[in-house]
């Protein structure tokens, strides 16, 4: 899994691990873009066949979510 480079291919800030193992929490959280306010959000339960598409998918959603809650002044 190439985390850096996909951070930068989706230029992204941030991406964060978690990791549970008593409840079987694992989960990824990534922050697109905080430059005109707090970064928005949403939950994606599904079984990824592999890390790299859950992370691909986490990219692509919260790159999609920044583009949507941009103000069009």
């Amino acid at each position: 899994m190439q985390i850096f480079s996909s951070m930068r291919e989706f230029n992204h800030e941030q991406v964060v691990f978690i990791n549970q193992p008593e409840p079987g929490l694992r989960a990824i959280i990534g922050i697109h873009s905080t430059v005109l306010g707090p970064a928005l959000g949403g939950v994606r339960m599904w079984p990824y066949e592999s890390e790299d598409a859950a992370l691909r998918d986490v990219l692509r959603l919260s790159r999609g979510m920044s583009y949507k809650a941009r103000r069009l002044d």
